[in-house]
């Protein structure tokens, strides 16, 4: 079914597969995309015949390969908040679905990205997969789901992630505990189903329930955490850090880049 930004399959066995397809190289999340998976995401919660959901990325370069840089460029403090909050939107229609979600996690995941993978309950890597939550980078702090990276990494790694902003490898990402899976060169599809088969050798309405009390028994101050760094995200736009960041990390490069593709072009047709 192709939907907005995305599109979503279901199959005999009631996997459905949310693909994200926006027309993005690296399936860049902007509001639009944003706002139409969360609504797929809600519609999807409510059907008792969905056994596992499986989040994807249109092609191999990324899952998801972070926030539009253009779209957080343009923000205030006021945007700021509502951007942000539609992202916590979307990753909370994730964690409270109530079947069993996998991220498949080909080439690169970052930012906002890995904050919606942390919040699937499983996650599958390919074996060239690579990773980073680079938003200190850009002059903004990693905000909301990223809160859940120390349960799942522990707090040391956590602080090296989100304090470098620098990526990490497949391998390190499965030492660490960020992934459940590292699969071998073009396996990736088999190691989801692999896992699949399993999730669906089990009583359907007890795995529901495993998963419910799993979100049960999460640290109130998990809740907390997310909630006051909707704020701090908001704020973060009060000065012009971001904008600098941005500029420096980002526009100016790839002008750079593309004053150097129009030299060589010039030098080809000189020679």
């Amino acid at each position: 079914m192709a939907l907005p930004h995305h599109t979503l399959d279901i199959d005999a066995r009631g996997v459905a597969t949310l693909t994200i397809a926006n027309g993005t190289p690296l399936n860049i999340l902007d509001s639009a995309t944003i706002a139409a998976m969360t609504a797929t995401l809600r519609r999807l919660a409510r059907s008792d015949a969905v056994r596992a959901l499986v989040l994807r990325g249109s092609g191999e370069r990324a899952l998801i390969g972070g926030a539009n840089i253009h779209e957080l460029a343009a923000l205030e403090p006021d945007s700021a908040v509502d951007f942000i909050s539609r992202l916590r939107d979307l990753c909370e229609a994730m964690r409270d679905f109530p079947a069993p979600t996998i991220a498949r996690m080909a080439g690169w995941c970052m930012g906002g990205g890995l904050e919606l993978a942390a919040a699937c309950d499983l996650r599958i890597a390919a074996h060239d997969a690579r990773f980073s939550m680079p938003e200190v980078r850009i002059g903004i702090p990693s905000v909301i789901h990223a809160i859940l990276l120390a349960r799942l990494i522990g707090e040391g790694h956590a602080r090296w992630l989100l304090l470098t902003g620098a990526p990490i490898d497949a391998e390190k990402a499965l030492r660490w505990g960020l992934v459940n899976e590292v699969a071998q060169p073009g396996g990736l599809d088999g190691a989801i189903e692999h896992t699949l088969a399993e999730l669906l050798a089990c009583g359907p309405r007890a795995l529901r329930t495993q998963k419910a009390l799993l979100r049960a028994w999460e640290e109130p101050h998990i809740e907390r955490g997310i909630k006051e760094s909707v704020a701090a995200f908001g704020a973060s736009y009060e000065t012009d850090e971001p904008a600098q960041c941005m500029e420096r990390e980002f526009f100016s490069k790839n002008r750079q880049k593309a004053l150097q593709g129009k030299r060589e072009q010039l030098f080809i047709r000189e020679h």
